[in-house]
């Protein structure tokens, strides 16, 4: 899967989990203390955004981090069992 791909379908599901939590952009960014523009770039697949701010974003809509990423992704394979 392509980098792009990537990003526009985490970013469109940070957008449906939003919605879904009836914040606009302006008000998911103050809660997780990032600019608005920012969302909307990750939203629109134009960011490739960092490991902080994806768990910024989740508990600003009060969700696991793992839950931003959409199942189209194919994350849920089995964790490694390491020892």
């Amino acid at each position: 899967m392509g980098r792009d791909r990537i990003l526009r379908l985490f970013g469109e599901h940070v957008r449906e989990l939003r919605g879904l939590s009836g914040l606009s952009q302006e008000a998911l960014a103050a809660r997780a203390g990032i600019h608005r523009t920012y969302v909307g770039g990750v939203e629109r697949g134009e960011r490739n955004i960092s490991l902080n701010n994806i768990v910024r974003l989740a508990e600003a809509l009060g969700v696991s981090p793992r839950d931003l990423f959409p199942e189209d992704l194919n994350l849920n394979r089995p964790r490694l069992n390491r020892q």
